[in-house]
């Protein structure tokens, strides 16, 4: 049976020694932060903080932050799995007589088990509070020179304007004040172009953000699914069984049922304002820049919710296992598309978009770049910025390998293709519209006691 809510999630990883309980008080103004980093930085276990300052509700932090923990949320230990579910599902033929309709019924039941299922109530609808308040959320602020409290791991639903595929997105969030937070959607985000569609409208969009979640939720929020699936199903696709879902109050949006709180809202294209700096995954600050503001309209919860958050920074930290995850789960699609892909890797060192390697079975020349140019016109892997294609004998997460390979079998001046003027991650500060000027932070040292320090340019540190 999958694992249904977040509170099952956390038992299962308490019982498997995946789990700290920190009874400690702790602030939610850097301190938080500060342990979690460290933890994650040494491989460390999932946190709950249950003495939060001025707040009654706990904090759950590096749930995700090892294989292990996901192949417990995700009840799988083959992720590679999940996506082929998906290709077996592209290839279904569908019946056409009545004998070939009675061959298929096991199959086409698959896919009404993996439907959401709506409910009339769930344990999210235990409360609902018609005055709702971002304060009585224990909100991090993560990196001193961030702009504020920053909501990091919600997921933000929407449904497409015009068809209504639902989406699920995580977008970090900037608290402004108690009723209102910036949206951080970027460009190439599928809830930024359902934003698009219907700002050019002239309207309002509906989201529903949705904190703690299942793990398979979670997971389909983060993972960038094909064009058209809605997110919901892929959540089913990869527990294996549909989730139960329930309306919203204040907006006409379904959420998952068993979620520990969700914060209904709209985004007016008409109110824009400055988001960040904010210290993301790459290692370095983002600047300011221009984005919509989410106006927060009701709150449905549990009766004792759990906050789930996450920290990002410098490589290697919580997402780079679920990214790891995501990288498995999609290799069967890439194979469909390219069947001479052998294998696949995203090092989490090169925050996953930024580096990908290829090995492939290579029959004819030009091969490689005919793979190399296919990759990049698939999804979010348009923002890669650079792509490794390696022979099938070498091993693409052995990295001494593939620096043997590319020292060995390439020649600069023949091999090394540069495409200029294609899409770029916003978030990468070496683009050519980044802003690489934007420094860097140190982790504390373990005297420091929780308090952040950031190098300057002489070299010294200083306590912030």
């Amino acid at each position: 049976m999958p694992v249904e809510e977040l509170s099952e999630f956390v038992d299962k990883l308490e019982k498997a020694g995946e789990l700290k309980r920190v009874k400690t008080q702790v602030d939610t103004n850097l301190e938080i932060s500060e342990i979690l980093s460290r933890v994650m930085y040494s491989n460390g276990p999932a946190v709950l903080f249950e003495n939060v300052k001025n707040y009654d509700m706990p904090v759950l932090g590096n749930a995700f932050g090892s294989i292990k923990r996901l192949e417990i949320g995700l009840e799988n230990s083959d992720f590679t799995e999940i996506g082929q579910r998906i290709v077996d599902m592209t290839r279904m033929e569908v019946p056409s007589g009545i004998l070939d309709k009675l061959r298929k019924l096991p199959e086409l039941s698959k896919i009404t088990d993996i439907a959401p299922k709506l409910q009339k109530s769930g344990p999210v609808t235990e409360v609902f509070e018609e005055s709702p308040s971002f304060e009585k959320i224990p909100i991090l602020k993560t990196w001193p020179k961030d702009a504020g409290k920053f909501i990091t791991l919600g997921l933000a639903a929407t449904k497409h304007p015009e068809t209504g595929v639902r989406n699920l997105g995580v977008y970090r969030m900037q608290i402004l004040d108690r009723t209102h937070a910036l949206m951080h959607w970027q460009k190439h985000k599928r809830g930024a172009h359902h934003y698009d569609i219907k700002k050019d409208s002239g309207s309002k969009i509906e989201v529903a953000v949705i904190i703690g979640a299942d793990p398979a939720t979670v997971f389909s929020a983060v993972a960038p699914v094909p064009e058209g699936l809605d997110k919901y199903v892929f959540a089913g696709i990869t527990r294996k069984t549909g989730i139960k879902t329930v309306k919203c109050r204040t907006v006409d949006l379904e959420v998952p049922a068993n979620a520990e709180m969700v914060l209904e809202g709209y985004v007016d294209p008409s109110d824009i304002r400055m988001e960040g700096p904010f210290g993301d995954h790459t290692g370095y600050y983002t600047p300011p820049e221009p984005y919509p503001v989410f106006t927060l309209t009701g709150i449905m919860r549990r009766q004792k919710p759990i906050y789930l958050t996450t920290i990002v920074g410098k490589p290697i930290l919580e997402d780079a296992f679920i990214g790891k995850v995501i990288e498995r789960s999609f290799l069967p699609l890439i194979r469909m598309f390219h069947p001479e892909v052998v294998d696949f890797a995203m090092p989490a060192a090169g925050w996953f978009q930024g580096m990908a390697i290829i090995s492939i079975k290579k029959r004819y020349p030009g091969q490689a770049k005919k793979v190399m140019m296919g990759l990049w016109g698939m999804g979010q892997l348009s923002l890669t910025k650079i792509f490794i294609v390696v022979d099938e004998d070498v091993n693409v997460h052995d990295m001494n390998d593939i620096i043997w390979a590319v020292t060995t079998r390439s020649d600069a001046a023949r091999d090394v293709t540069i495409i200029n003027n294609t899409p770029t991650d916003t978030l990468d500060p070496a683009s050519p519209t980044g802003q690489s000027w934007l420094k860097t932070w140190n982790r504390c040292h373990p005297e420091d006691k929780g308090r952040r320090i950031s190098k300057r340019d002489s070299g010294t540190c200083k306590i912030r």
